[in-house]
């Protein structure tokens, strides 16, 4: 594995505990430019790893809870005008940080989360038809509670669409349930968690995750497994070419942690399921037959043909 990248994954392990998987595919999607929903129950650390993310990657960091009366000038600011100068002023939003937490994103109006909608994928914000750029690295973490659907607002798939990868943080196993308890009886680990990287590192690495090298055959392979789940009966609205770009990112990511200037078809492989899962309607056939988006991936993966492995 890359030293840098390990190193910046055993600080965050720190405090996220038995999750390295996780914790791997989280600073994949960053190092990708992408952005990551976590969609899980409450108390399972979802919050915590985005802080734990900004600190170790030295970011700057906001977080917004999200609820029904969060607007859309909350996210990205608004001008007020200035009286001394006789014009207007802008007041810079949540948005203008390296590391966005949206805590909660599904209770809050689908008027406000879209506001998020141009932030995510051009990396600015226009106010009173003033663009303004966003720092960088920029980043969005966004969590959902998926149990219980009082108050909640489903994301759109075009919003959807925007994140890299939707993650399940899982509940703990048994020894480290133990250690998380034995680690907070007197002090918050992340507290003591130090800064490994700088955020210029981040994006040194980030042109770096570009400049992996693909083969033809690569490409191939992704826009077959995207062209076969816009065929699958059991899916109704199959990977998009945006979706296939992620596909793409993500094993170029999954690479360089690995220590390799090239993609494997194995990369893709690693990365398949937790990009496309999210991007897929599902027909009802595949409710009836109790089988989800992931099994149907999965599905996919097994009757389409790898490329052998190697540069």
């Amino acid at each position: 594995m890359n030293s840098q990248t390990d190193s910046v994954i055993q600080e965050i392990e720190k405090v996220i505990i038995g999750k390295r998987e996780v914790v791997e595919r989280v600073l994949m999607a960053i190092l990708s430019e992408g952005h990551i929903l976590l969609d899980d129950v409450p108390g399972v650390g979802k919050t915590t790893l985005a802080v734990a993310c900004s600190r170790v990657m030295g970011m700057d960091y906001n977080r917004i809870q999200f609820t029904p009366d969060v607007v859309p000038s909350d996210i990205v600011g608004f001008s007020i005008y200035n009286k001394e100068y006789g014009s207007f002023d802008y007041k810079p939003g949540v948005v203008m940080t390296n590391l966005l937490l949206a805590d909660e994103i599904n209770r809050t109006s689908s008027k406000t989360q879209s506001a998020l909608l141009e932030v995510m994928e051009e990396g600015q914000v226009t106010v009173d038809g003033t663009t303004h750029l966003l720092p960088r690295p920029f980043v969005v973490i966004a969590t959902q509670n998926p149990v219980g659907s009082a108050g909640t607002q489903l994301l759109p798939q075009a919003q959807l669409d925007r994140f890299m990868i939707k993650l399940e943080m899982g509940y703990p196993d048994f020894e480290s349930q133990v250690n998380i308890l034995r680690d907070r009886q007197t002090a918050n680990p992340i507290d003591e968690t130090d800064e490994i990287i700088h955020r210029d590192t981040i994006l040194s690495m980030q042109e770096e995750v570009r400049g992996i090298h693909v083969k033809d055959s690569i490409l191939e392979y992704v826009t077959a497994l995207a062209m076969e789940t816009r065929n699958d009966e059991m899916i109704r609205l199959g990977v998009s070419p945006r979706g296939a770009l992620a596909v793409v990112r993500m094993a170029k990511a999954h690479a360089y942690l690995d220590g390799r200037d090239f993609v494997m078809p194995e990369d893709v492989q690693q990365v398949f399921v937790d990009v496309c899962a999210h991007r897929l309607i599902m027909n009802p056939k595949a409710r009836v037959s109790e089988l989800s988006a992931s099994d149907v991936l999965k599905q996919v993966m097994n009757r389409t043909k790898s490329p052998d492995s190697g540069r």
